[in-house]
């Protein structure tokens, strides 16, 4: 039985550093002919794309944050001017921002490696909780899973009670979705008369969108004999490191080149000292060099019992930045200030905070006027604030005018992690 997915991740660190600089320099040479912005980006900061010939001359390169890249495809709709216009394109993603995102190509092993990783493969009938619709999750996921050779449930976000009904009646055995959710569906088949470890078959699960906080790691593998694993990754560069069964940091993909850079200068730490996430794909489609993921944390490069022989990232240890995730989704205050506009500069604020396993987001708003609060204005603007930003509201304040300080964060986020 193999151990790993492939010879790339056995490769010796000399052998994926000379294979990973040649793709870059392929890449950049590329993206500087066919990408406009590219091409700007370069020239205004006199870099000869020749000259990009490692991974340690990406520092010559300025960090794009997820911020920056909204505000450039704002700018210059729909992909900010950084895709390869000779490329057909397969499929277009959406997340909130806006940021859309070409898609990678059908051969690129998107999360291939983790489920792999995690133990999922022919034989497994894996229930795919994460959303169909619109962004990225849903299709990348079900592609992986069917790169190992999974059977795919495509159950998307479906209730909890239609999650249990499919868990039992298709014999799942693999989740793919967040731990909360999982957590909720385990709960819903207690209160339908199941013993979640005794009548279902499901042992393995892979979680993303979501920390896995350790009490509830503790609980699916202890109390539900749930194997769990996490995999990490974001819409705009697909997956990026992956759990294996030693659990012990998150193994690079070997499609990807990891920075932890500090966030003020964008310089390479120190090996082992925390800095933010600072990723470049490398790919022929979009050239979104060195993306700033906007979490905090350090590489590992001590050798891992499993074979692989990837470096690894210590988990996520914090954001920088000020947008946030709520559920797995990031909100942004470009948003806000888009619902604000809709409602005639309404003075609000989004407060994150974490209820048990959950996260809870809360809206204060300021009656600056006389319908604000009634039913049909709470409705409307619920409904607006899906809209944008795709996060259901799950409590509303209400303020009397000038609570709020012209000077305060748009968003809070008062979870511990």
């Amino acid at each position: 039985m193999n151990r790993l997915f492939d010879k790339k991740e056995s490769w010796t660190n000399e052998e994926r550093k000379t294979r990973q600089d040649e793709s870059l320099s392929g890449m950049v040479k590329l993206g500087y002919e066919k990408s406009a912005r590219l091409k700007s980006i370069l020239d205004k900061n006199k870099i000869n794309p020749q000259n990009i010939k490692t991974r340690e001359d990406l520092e010559k390169l300025p960090v794009t944050s997820r911020e920056k890249l909204v505000d450039m495809e704002m700018q210059e709709p729909p992909y900010a001017g950084l895709e390869n216009q000779a490329i057909p394109i397969d499929r277009i993603f959406t997340s909130p921002g806006p940021v859309y995102e070409p898609h990678l190509s059908e051969d690129d092993n998107l999360w291939a490696r983790a489920f792999f990783a995690a133990g999922i493969g022919a034989g497994d009938i894996a229930l795919n909780a994460f959303s169909y619709h619109l962004v990225a999750a849903g299709l990348t996921f079900h592609s992986g899973l069917q790169k190992v050779g999974a059977t795919v449930v495509p159950s998307g976000t479906s209730s909890s009670q239609i999650q249990v009904q499919l868990i039992k009646d298709l014999k799942v055995t693999a989740y793919v979705g967040t731990p909360s959710f999982l957590s909720s569906i385990i709960s819903k088949a207690g209160e339908m008369g199941f013993d979640f470890k005794k009548d279902f078959r499901l042992k393995k699960a892979c979680f993303a969108a979501e920390p896995l906080l350790p009490d509830m790691r503790r609980s699916f593998e202890n109390e539900y004999g749930i194997d769990t694993y996490q995999m990490y990754g974001a819409t705009e560069v697909g997956d990026v490191a992956y759990e294996c069964s030693q659990k012990n940091g998150w193994h690079i993909c070997e499609e990807t080149i990891v920075e932890i850079v500090d966030p003020a200068t964008g310089k390479n730490v120190a090996p082992g000292e925390l800095g933010e996430i600072v990723v470049t794909r490398l790919n022929e489609i979009f050239f979104l060099l060195r993306f700033g993921t906007g979490d905090l944390s350090r590489i590992i490069t001590d050798a891992c019992p499993c074979g692989r022989t990837s470096s690894r990232i210590a988990g996520i240890s914090g954001r920088i930045g000020d947008a946030v995730k709520v559920r797995g989704l990031f909100i942004a205050p470009s948003q806000l200030k888009m619902i604000q506009a809709k409602f005639n500069n309404l003075p609000l604020q989004a407060n994150v905070s974490r209820i048990g396993h959950e996260d809870v987001l809360k809206l204060r708003v300021e009656k600056i006027s006389p319908e604000i609060g009634s039913p049909a204005w709470e409705d409307n603007f619920k409904k607006i604030f899906r809209e944008i930003c795709t996060v259901k509201i799950d409590q509303l304040e209400y303020l009397s005018a000038g609570v709020i300080k012209p000077e305060e964060k748009l968003i809070v986020d008062q979870r511990q992690w």
